[in-house]
């Protein structure tokens, strides 16, 4: 007869019990957690630095690199103005026409509103629509291309190469940008620094787009728009004359950088 089970018997038996009944869990969980191959793991996006564009020796082809680099950031913002002009055009004429409007306009009025700047009780005034729209406009590449080359010396300076900064936009809370060097005594202001040069890009756009100093700016936009005529940098520069400290020089200066350049050549007709 033979003798019963001790309790030691009895806990290996369970062990080896559950043992066998673990393996296939055991492979399986090593199956999905095999790690990927190398050549299928897609590395992380560097950010791109914007070119040395003072090595460069030759004059002609450093003004046609910069202009080629600078153009398809302007020309990116521009279409994604023209598509919110296009949409204010069509519910402004709902407006016009007195149909009612969804709420899904309503809203985007609101939205455009807070953008842009401009306060209201009422986003379906008349008026205050004429005023929007006078704001939702593109900028010309042969402006924004003028003036990105005077304010960054041709994206040679520190302010381009290290802040994204193409156009001497400033700020004014610590950290935000990089301090001139000739920075006057007692001054507080920075160059702002962007992450990316389209957000420098967004920031000039935008900026001439809604700030009061340049009101003239777009009423020739506006008036160009009215004539049926193209819209231009080098008719838009004649509103700058607060871009700058020298005013009526500066203005000049654009316009003979549009002039010289051939930068007309370069404004998209279908923005």
């Amino acid at each position: 007869m033979r003798a019963p089970w001790t309790s030691s018997k009895v806990s290996l038996a369970y062990c080896v019990i559950l043992l066998l009944f673990s393996l296939p869990a055991i492979f399986l969980t090593r199956e999905r957690i095999q790690p990927i191959p190398k050549e299928i793991i897609e590395p992380l996006p560097v950010p791109e630095a914007v070119p040395d564009f003072a090595s460069i020796v030759d004059v002609k082809e450093k003004k046609e690199s910069f202009f080629d680099y600078i153009e398809p950031y302007v020309d990116e913002v521009n279409e994604d103005i023209i598509r919110q002009r296009a949409r204010l055009i069509s519910i402004r004429e709902k407006v016009g026409s007195k149909q009612d409007l969804l709420a899904a306009d309503l809203r985007y009025l609101s939205t455009l509103a807070e953008q842009y700047e401009l306060e209201t009780d009422d986003v379906t005034n008349l008026e205050f629509l004429g005023v929007l729209l006078r704001r939702v406009d593109k900028i010309p590449a042969s402006l924004a291309l003028a003036q990105a080359a005077n304010e960054s010396a041709w994206g040679t300076s520190r302010f381009a190469q290290d802040g994204n900064n193409f156009f001497g936009q400033w700020c004014y809370s610590d950290g935000c940008g990089l301090i001139p060097i000739r920075r006057r005594e007692g001054a507080t202001h920075e160059v702002r620094s962007f992450d990316s040069v389209k957000d420098s890009v967004q920031a000039y756009i935008h900026n001439l787009n809604t700030f009061p100093s340049y009101q003239m700016l777009r009423r020739i936009r506006q008036q160009l728009r009215r004539q049926d005529q193209a819209v231009d940098g080098f008719s838009l520069a004649d509103g700058l004359e607060s871009y700058s400290s020298r005013g009526l020089d500066y203005i000049d200066e654009v316009q003979t950088m549009i002039y010289t350049n051939n930068l007309l050549a370069r404004d998209n007709p279908e923005l």
